[in-house]
């Protein structure tokens, strides 16, 4: 389907946006919003949606998708945008959306929007400011920091890059206003670089192979002296610069202007390999990196469930019935001969301290355990990709998430 860009506005827009470091304005998610695609499927309501609903300061298209749709991300599917008001595709706060129906399937469009205009003075600056204003699909202060930061290479990529080997004499680490000396960078033609740190490197669960590393952001330099070492000055930092950090050309990635959350393709399985931001139990909004990329057909905006369960559980009630008393076996009894016991350990001074056998094997059947069934756990929906993984964002999440759960494509309900 074609993207829609963040606003359809004259050039004056785009330009007034960057004069005011309108970021925000930039990275406006409106995909939800695209043209009425014909669903493969009948889109299933919550059962307890709202006739009408008045958009909210703080609310994002995936919130209010979520009052009425059981699946968020189909929201494009029912949302009729309307052609006769400025940024038809754009929801802002005060407008009232309301829930109509269409030869039996169900439509969202902005309530009295048969033919009103929205004023919006032509100054540049009101105009940045009402941009700025829509509603975005996700919390943007989510994923903020891990649009550009960390990145995650492959080893060949980090050993390629440049490197600090050392500091003038007297320094152990360098921060803001040192110097660092860098090998080898041998031209003048880029005067910024970053400093990187690779870290956490991530596996694939159940190959083990690698996937890649993960780059940390440690701070900016600019090159002062070309040479074999070089010389940077650290310009600003995050942590303090070590010997065996890695340093690259500093790169202007081009901002997200547009986004469009879908189901990820139907069979697809990975799992959550690793939590960004250190937590042990992952919960809404925590960043997670899944073990697919794009070389997997991973894009931005796919959408998977997570899943948990798979662990082998004990039965307690089947335990109790299936524990061996070898003072009850008898010859007589046809499971003495024939029972599948499997030895697990020894009894010591059991049934009393008298006994005969104060030390005898203890032994349980094989059915006294039972593999836990996969249950939906929570909703991710990827924001970066990278060739061998991805970062995605935990939309909902039932109960407390964890490494190694299941993800696939979305079910159809």
């Amino acid at each position: 389907m074609k993207a829609f860009p963040v606003s359809a506005a004259p050039r004056l827009r785009r330009r007034a946006a960057c004069r005011h470091g309108s970021w925000l304005g930039a990275f406006l998610i409106v995909a939800m919003l695209g043209s009425v695609a014909p669903a493969a499927a009948q889109v299933a309501l919550n059962p307890d949606y709202p006739r009408t609903y008045v958009v909210q300061p703080g609310d994002t298209l995936w919130d209010i998708a979520g009052r009425f749709l059981r699946q968020p991300w189909r929201w494009r599917d029912v949302w009729e945008a309307n052609p006769g008001v400025d940024n038809p595709n754009l929801i802002y706060p005060g407008d009232v959306l309301e829930l109509t129906f269409r030869e039996g399937r169900p439509r969202i469009r902005r309530a009295g929007a048969s033919g009103g205009m929205r004023t919006v003075k032509l100054s540049p600056r009101v105009r940045v400011t009402e941009l700025e204003r829509a509603i975005p699909a996700i919390p943007i202060n989510a994923v903020a920091p891990f649009l550009s930061r960390p990145l995650v290479a492959d080893a060949d990529e980090i050993d390629a890059l440049d490197y600090v080997v050392g500091f003038p004499e007297g320094q152990l680490v360098a921060s803001s206003g040192d110097e660092i000396y860098v090998r080898t960078i041998l031209t003048a033609e880029e005067d910024r670089y970053e400093i990187l740190r690779p870290g956490q490197e991530y596996r694939d669960p159940a190959s083990g192979e690698l996937l890649g590393f993960q780059a940390t952001y440690v701070g900016a330099a600019r090159l002062e002296r070309f040479g074999d070492p070089a010389t940077l000055r650290v310009s600003s930092t995050e942590r303090e610069v070590a010997i065996g950090d890695r340093v690259r050309s500093a790169r202007d990635e081009e901002p997200i202007r547009s986004f469009f959350p879908e189901a990820a393709p139907a069979g697809m399985i990975g799992q959550i390999i690793a939590v960004l931001n250190g937590v042990s139990q992952i919960g809404q909004f925590d960043v997670v990196v899944l073990n697919k990329g794009s070389e997997d057909r991973v894009q931005v905006g796919h959408v998977f469930e997570a899943y948990s369960g798979g662990g082998v559980r004990r039965d307690e009630v089947r335990t109790r019935r299936a524990d061996w008393n070898w003072r009850n076996e008898t010859p007589l009894d046809s499971s003495f001969w024939l029972g599948e016991w499997e030895y697990d350990g020894w009894n010591r001074n059991r049934p009393s301290e008298n006994a005969p056998l104060p030390l005898h094997r203890r032994a349980v059947r094989p059915y006294s355990e039972y593999i836990e069934p996969d249950s939906r756990s929570g909703i991710v929906m990827v924001f970066k990709v990278f060739s061998r993984v991805s970062f995605g964002l935990v939309m909902h999440a039932t109960r407390a998430m964890h490494i190694g759960e299941t993800i696939s494509a979305p079910r159809a309900l």
